[in-house]
């Protein structure tokens, strides 16, 4: 038999099968941001129209954004087109990841100006470090507090196609750490990410490759690990089981900031049409026909995100539905270019008064166009990813055998107001144990990232830490998104 699954005191997201013995009635549904305000618009002349491969983060008690700016010249015969220019990396700043500034920081000058948000330019004729550029705080406790600030960035001239480290002592003073690419020979057009696994002691990569067999012609996502950012594993294909093969063009791969454990991607589906009747019906046909003037795939390509999750970081699960889909818009939408998701994600607050925290997501729109290229800001419930999901009708789930480290039983649940839950503990041989049956425990009822379980006993479920056990979780018209047992609040 098995040995049961050892949760601790961790969260678990109910994103795959993890957890699962027995399923009735119920099952895993994918959910999906809701579109807020525009935060960032292409409104400057370094900005061109075309601001893509976004990054945010915290960095003390604000927000950092970091994006790339430029422009491409769809045609010499239209002046009100931008002209094309190389890419500039830029950075704004917020308090509440509503409201973004440009800070005035003169590090480069455009045009002769030094009063821009530019952190970094690239290093050289060949621009090593610009295409792609990827900042992290680096979470290493060995790395020196001079170089806590890291990104990777590809070549933009390509030349050599590599992907480059860079450090800075505050995010905002970028200098190449090497002139030797950290992977080279690879299809490094894209945002490449690499991070601090805090958990394994180790960096890991992911990057963009062109996968010819088994399917040839195919943008997909690599992976590799290294101890110290010198030395690296063999990178690999991330594996996508029971999912058909999707091009995947950014990965937005990271650990997840509330359950470490899980690793969490927003990948970029890049869709090649042809041109067809259904292409001339989207929105913006006359400048969809000045882009496929200049490359057939800039008219007709599509481009929308995916949500995928793993607990190795190589083999995730994979949705085949859109976790952001192109939109109901008249402009501004459904162009190669749109959806890209920046890599990171932020906690911020509700709109509704006395709502809970929820999380904020960022995503490319209007790409191509002056002005209209644009940052929209999406929100999504926490841990609100996935969730399982059961009818009015009612259904069950019953865990495999686990051990648990705590005091009480948290959930992140919502019901309808006719709707409820109520969970059971049993033994490892499924036999509810005494005070924890069904019956014994009461309704769950409402929407709360943070519900106490309380049977007629209480809700202290400490007597039971360590011993094997089960969860019989009965739903109707709810959603449970995760679950942590844990001693904080009891």
């Amino acid at each position: 038999m098995p040995a049961p699954l050892d949760l601790g005191s961790r969260r678990e997201l109910l994103v795959d099968d993890f957890l699962f013995d027995h399923l009735e009635n119920v099952g895993l549904r994918l959910h999906h941001p809701v579109p807020q305000e525009v935060v960032l618009r292409s409104e400057r002349p370094w900005e061109g129209n075309m601001l893509s491969y976004p990054t945010v983060l915290r960095v003390g008690d604000r927000f950092r954004l970091y994006y790339t700016a430029w422009a491409l010249d769809l045609t010499t015969e239209k002046p009100d087109e931008a002209a094309e220019h190389p890419p500039a990396i830029c950075v704004a700043e917020s308090e509440d990841g509503l409201h973004w500034e440009r800070p005035e920081l003169d590090l480069y000058a455009y045009q002769g100006q030094g009063a821009n948000n530019i952190v970094w330019l690239g290093d050289g004729e060949e621009l090593w470090g610009v295409h792609g550029f990827s900042p992290f705080l680096d979470a290493n406790p060995d790395c020196p507090p001079t170089e806590r600030w890291k990104a990777v960035g590809g070549g933009w001239a390509h030349t050599e196609k590599g992907l480059y480290l860079l450090t800075s002592p505050d995010g905002l003073r970028w200098s190449l750490s090497d002139a030797n690419p950290l992977f080279s020979g690879y299809a490094l057009d894209s945002h490449n990410t690499v991070q601090w696994d805090a958990l394994r002691g180790e960096y890991r990569a992911y990057f963009r490759h062109w996968t010819e067999r088994p399917y040839a012609g195919g943008r997909t996502i690599m992976t590799a690990t290294s101890p110290d950012l010198r030395t690296w594993s063999e990178p690999i294909v991330l594996e996508y089981p029971g999912a058909p093969f999707e091009q995947l063009y950014t990965n937005g791969v990271a650990s997840y900031y509330r359950a470490a454990h899980l690793w969490l991607g927003l990948p970029t589906r890049y869709v090649e049409r042809e041109w067809s009747s259904s292409i001339e019906a989207l929105p913006e046909l006359e400048h969809r026909r000045l882009r496929a003037g200049k490359s057939p795939r800039y008219g007709a390509a599509l481009t929308d995100a995916l949500f995928m999750s793993s607990r190795d970081g190589l083999s995730f699960r994979r949705w085949g539905e859109a976790f952001l889909r192109p939109g109901l818009r008249s402009e501004g939408n459904w162009t190669y270019g749109d959806n890209y998701v920046a890599w990171g994600m932020l906690e911020t607050d509700s709109a509704l008064p006395g709502g809970e925290k929820e999380l904020s997501f960022y995503a490319s729109e209007g790409y191509w166009r002056r002005e209209m290229a644009a940052f929209r800001r999406f929100t999504l419930r926490i841990d609100g990813f996935v969730s399982l999901c059961a009818p009015l009708s009612g259904g069950e789930m019953l865990t495999k055998p686990l051990t648990f480290a705590g005091r009480r039983l948290s959930l992140n649940i919502s019901t309808s107001a006719a709707g409820h839950a109520r969970v059971e503990l049993q033994d490892a041989a499924g036999q509810s144990l005494p005070g924890y049956a069904l019956d014994d425990c009461w309704d769950i009822i409402g929407d709360t990232l943070d519900y106490t379980v309380q049977w007629k006993s209480g809700p202290d479920v400490s007597a039971l830490a360590g011993r094997p056990v089960r969860l019989r979780v009965v739903l109707s018209d709810a959603d449970l998104y995760s679950l942590r047992f844990e001693d904080r609040g009891l």
